[in-house]
């Protein structure tokens, strides 16, 4: 189909293929592990997936619900996979520190920070590097990843400006901006194929008839994002003693996976995200595992503690059951995977209960 390529040639996009070359700009072809499994599942439909490599992750939400963790946490599992990798870091509320880089297990000579103070710095800095990325030779690119933590913090150009002259007046550009920033990004990233992960705030809408939560900064982040992620929290406590916190994970939006699906997460303070928390509650619901009283009936007929499970994972969650476990993440998660008979069940469910 060389005519196709000819006659797109005259539109003068240089992002331009035929579908039938390969992988293109849109499509997934890997996936970043966060370092929990149930939030890879959340994401792609895998437990072995995770955040797509090409796109923009968003994770959102109110202060101390562990946004930039869970940022350090994928910084973190992107490195180790790609042993050639590095990582582009965008701060932009003076919170990460070398100490902080390395007690986290981070090579800090494999990450570069880049404080921003504003949206158009931030535009700028992150489309030179791409454009810069994408004029070395494909097969000579090293993987890179882009974070920007925070885009709730940066300012405008005209904020600044304002600011100095005493001006109070609110910016009326900054969600023009921004909108406009994502645009280019979304495009760049996808052909590139680069990950960005941005951290964003989030606040409670006035006047809604139930409590909602939503994201600062305007629609631009919303349309680019191919995944938003809404956090918050509970305490976990080991006797009296707060240890961590258990983080509530709301898909808000996804162009890979079911949207308005939550999962748990557990964050703990010394050891960062488990990696099987979550799971427990997947196997119970697809009879992997079974409840009988206040036990967990595995397999192979012998009963114990979902404590005990969660405290020792790795001894209950062996290579078969965490074989299961990815088939019926794929049917919890993606789209069209339910059978249809169960499709048909729910269906006359919501008919029963409309009559």
């Amino acid at each position: 189909m060389d005519f196709l390529k000819d006659i797109a040639k005259t539109a003068g996009n240089e992002y331009a293929s035929l579908v039938a070359d390969g992988v293109e700009a849109g499509d997934v072809d890997a996936f970043i592990d966060t370092g929990s499994y149930i939030f890879n599942a959340l994401l792609s439909g895998s437990i072995y997936g995770g955040l797509a490599a090409n796109k923009i992750t968003a994770v959102a939400g109110e202060s101390a619900t562990g946004k930039t963790f869970f940022v350090m946490g994928m910084v973190k599992s992107f490195l180790e996979s790609n042993p050639d990798a590095g990582v582009l870091y965008f701060e932009s509320e003076s919170a990460i520190t070398k100490q902080m880089v390395i007690d986290r297990g981070i090579d800090p000579s494999r990450m570069v920070i880049l404080p921003v103070t504003t949206v158009q710095e931030f535009r700028t800095q992150s489309l030179k590097v791409l454009d810069s990325y994408l004029t070395q030779n494909e097969a000579d690119r090293k993987p890179i990843m882009i974070c920007l933590d925070s885009l709730g913090m940066l300012s405008t150009t005209k904020e600044v400006e304002d600011t100095a002259d005493g001006k109070e007046t609110r910016d009326m550009t900054r969600a023009q901006v921004l909108k406009a920033a994502f645009r280019v990004l979304t495009l760049k990233l996808g052909k590139a194929k680069v990950p960005m992960v941005v951290t964003n705030h989030t606040y409670d809408v006035v006047g809604s008839m139930f409590p909602t939560k939503e994201m600062g900064g305007g629609s631009g982040l919303k349309y680019a994002a191919s995944s938003i992620v809404y956090l918050s929290k509970k305490k976990e406590k080991d006797g009296t003693e707060v240890v961590g916190n258990i983080v509530h994970c709301k898909n808000a939006k996804s162009r890979l996976t079911i949207e308005n699906k939550m999962v748990d997460v557990r964050l703990m303070y010394e050891r960062g995200l488990d990696r099987y928390y979550g799971l427990l509650e997947l196997a119970l619901k697809y009879d992997i595992f079974k409840s009988v009283s206040t036990r967990i009936e595995l397999p192979d007929g012998t009963k114990t503690f979902g404590k005990t499970i969660n405290n020792n994972p790795e001894k209950f969650f062996t290579p078969e059951i965490m074989e299961q476990l990815d088939e019926v993440a794929s049917k919890e998660f993606k789209y069209g995977q339910r059978p249809v008979e169960e499709v048909e069940d729910v269906e006359s469910e919501e008919s029963a209960e409309s009559v």
